[in-house]
């Protein structure tokens, strides 16, 4: 019996509410993750999870063995990884979560050279543009824009995400370019639904003053890739970060607009489940994302020339 396989089916399984999720993270079908729990039942002598019609949910023993098995899970990857790590060598899947925008256009084209120097290591990425629950969808590091409140997660700043107001020259010229951020409340503002100050923009004014204007418009989104189209059609103006326009600011598709008002930048953050240890080849990860954010302009904290 692989104690650590039938570990992580239990633990795949109450982190996910049901067989046939499990099943499908962990590359396998229902029928053989069905039969690894009931083979770990008749190890440890209890039922771990009642099951329904409607799901599974996890029976007193199995709410103690779970962090058991957690434990072990981490315990056997530090010590899987140790050898390795210690040639400078990482192996095994990671699980790396990040909003859409950002995974596209910022962590995907760093990761061929991570991939390049560890051929045994790789890499599952899950965009969303919502606040996911690192531990029910099986995340090892989410990369996360904004502050981070929860108790129950570690993180590590990697970088800072600053904004600009932006829009594209043409619709500029027919509405105007505002002259100080109150006049936003009379223009077309895309909303990012994502942001807690989505109706109102927070800004820091010339002399340090801070203040928030309140916004409006016709179009919200709920992905920041869908504010981002929208601004490059020439739907309004966007508060949005300046790593999402690098090309299109050079080239002059977009411009920023009150450029002398710096909307209020957010921390770029490597977020990990407190409940767990980070194993080499996650840390591996977070290291290549941390150095080559290091020398990005646009993901530091000073002004982009």
């Amino acid at each position: 019996m692989d104690m650590l396989l039938h570990f992580r089916a239990f633990v795949r399984v109450a982190e996910l509410g049901g067989f046939s999720a499990a099943a499908r993270a962990l590359n396998a079908s229902q029928p053989a993750i069905s039969r690894q729990i009931a083979d770990l039942e008749q190890r440890v002598g209890a039922r771990l999870l009642h099951r329904s019609p409607t799901g599974v949910s996890l029976t007193e023993e199995g709410r103690s063995f779970l962090g058991a098995a957690r434990a072990a899970l981490d315990a056997a990857d530090t010590a899987l990884g140790a050898v390795g790590a210690s040639r400078g060598e990482v192996e095994g899947l990671v699980r790396l979560g990040s909003s859409i925008a950002f995974g596209r256009l910022q962590v995907i084209p760093r990761l061929a050279a991570l991939l390049e120097r560890h051929p045994a290591l790789s890499i599952e990425l899950a965009l969303s543009d919502g606040v996911v629950d690192l531990v029910q969808e099986g995340i090892d590091v989410s990369i996360r824009i904004g502050t981070v409140t929860d108790p129950d997660l570690v993180v590590r700043r990697l970088g800072t995400s600053r904004r600009a107001v932006v829009a594209t020259p043409g619709y500029v010229a027919r509405v105007g370019r505002p002259a100080h951020p109150d006049e936003l409340a009379q223009h077309q503002c895309i909303r990012f639904m994502g942001l807690a100050t989505r109706e109102g923009w927070p800004f820091e004014g010339p002399d340090g003053e801070t203040f928030t204007v309140p916004v409006r418009g016709q179009l919200r989104a709920n992905t920041s890739e869908v504010v981002r189209e929208a601004v490059l059609q020439g739907l309004g103006f966007g508060l949005c970060p300046v790593w999402m326009f690098c090309r299109e600011l050079r080239d002059g598709t977009v411009v920023p607009v009150l450029t002398d008002w710096t909307p209020t930048a957010l921390p770029i953050q490597a977020v990990f489940s407190s409940r767990r240890q980070v194993p080499a080849r996650v840390r591996a990860v977070v290291e290549h994302l941390a150095a080559e954010f290091r020398t990005d302009p646009l993901l530091t904290e000073a002004r982009a020339a």
